[in-house]
């Protein structure tokens, strides 16, 4: 028969698991929660183009052509903490492969996605691979020379396929089995598509061995390369990987506008990406959604000032960054 001393030390009958056994287990609930809320948010949404006007239709589509931009942009800085605040150059990557396949080499449109995507990451590497060794201010200045070099290459008509300072005209939307995707309720699917296909690479890369690296590297760089981590591939292999996304996001937005042209990836651009992870929080899905959707669904409500949402967007992160500098909905330790 057990006696009182079969029990371990400091154990008691009845007494509650230890906090480091439900720890997890509540982690992993809320994380079940998490997602299905997130799965019903998205079924939700499809049911945008049933009951709003073209003109929020138009504003849905692109909310979600920016998530995709934002998320990919928290792949650098959120979860490999990096300083990228030349991210529109990949965003303009996939929109100019998009608009000059489609319209100069009349390749169907939804080929010209995947194309986007390898160019974009090969780029995404080859520019990364000299400037990654850099820390903080210094990569952040690297990465704002890029955006202006991209800028000033497609304005001066790069081998005279961009269209020059007026760009591109007449990217249509893609066919599938006949259908063409031609009303903004139409592209409103494909992007809301498109952007689960992206949660779920972010949702996968966070539980990855990939994603817990880039985590290391970004807390104590240091300590993971004593473990043997090659800081600089994986470095590398994030741009890559947030390069190749945004892409996915300029292709979306060339057929949304039916043009490209490269005032729609400025340097501006780079910063209301950056500024969206900070405020809405880094390595947080849904804080960087909540962040984009600040930035442009909110002054939407508020049309008639919504050419000052720069403005408020400014005050909004100066007033996050002091009142709440891990942004409005930060990732949980761990970074789930």
């Amino acid at each position: 028969m057990p006696t009182a001393t079969d029990q371990p030390a400091g154990h008691s009958p009845g007494a509650s698991p230890a906090p480091t056994a439900v720890a997890p287990i509540a982690a992993q609930r809320r994380s079940r929660w998490m997602r299905a809320i997130g799965v019903l948010l998205w079924l939700i949404g499809l049911a945008v183009p049933l009951i709003l006007s073209p003109a929020w239709i138009t504003i849905a589509g692109v909310f979600a052509i920016y998530a995709i931009a934002a998320l990919s942009q928290d792949v650098v800085l959120g979860r490999a903490g990096m300083y990228d605040m030349g991210h529109a150059v990949f965003f303009g990557v996939g929109a100019y492969v998009t608009g000059i396949l489609s319209l100069s080499f009349n390749w169907p449109v939804l080929w010209t996605i995947p194309v986007g995507v390898v160019v974009a990451a090969a780029l995404g590497a080859i520019l990364s691979a000299p400037i990654v060794k850099l820390r903080g201010d210094y990569l952040l200045v690297a990465t704002i020379g890029f955006n202006a070099i991209f800028t000033l290459a497609m304005q001066n008509n790069l081998m005279g396929l961009t269209g020059g300072a007026d760009g591109l005209f007449g990217v249509s939307g893609p066919s599938v089995f006949g259908h063409a995707f031609g009303t903004q309720s139409d592209l409103f699917y494909l992007n809301w598509v498109l952007m689960a296909l992206v949660l779920w690479v972010m949702r996968n890369l966070d539980h990855s061995a990939l994603g817990r690296t880039f985590r290391y590297i970004k807390y104590d760089e240091l300590a993971a390369t004593t473990l043997g981590v090659n800081a600089r591939n994986y470095k590398v292999a994030a741009f890559a990987l947030s390069a190749g996304i945004a892409s996915v996001a300029g292709s979306l937005l060339a057929m949304q506008l039916s043009a490209v042209s490269p005032g729609s990836f400025l340097f501006t651009d780079s910063v209301v990406l950056f500024a969206i992870v900070l405020v809405g929080g880094q390595a947080s899905v849904p804080g960087v959604l909540l962040g984009t959707a600040l930035m442009f669904v909110v002054p939407q409500i508020f049309s008639d000032f919504a050419q000052y949402r720069y403005f408020v967007f400014g005050i909004l992160m100066i007033l996050v960054m002091i009142l709440r500098p891990q942004g409005i909905w930060p990732a949980r330790k761990g970074g789930l």
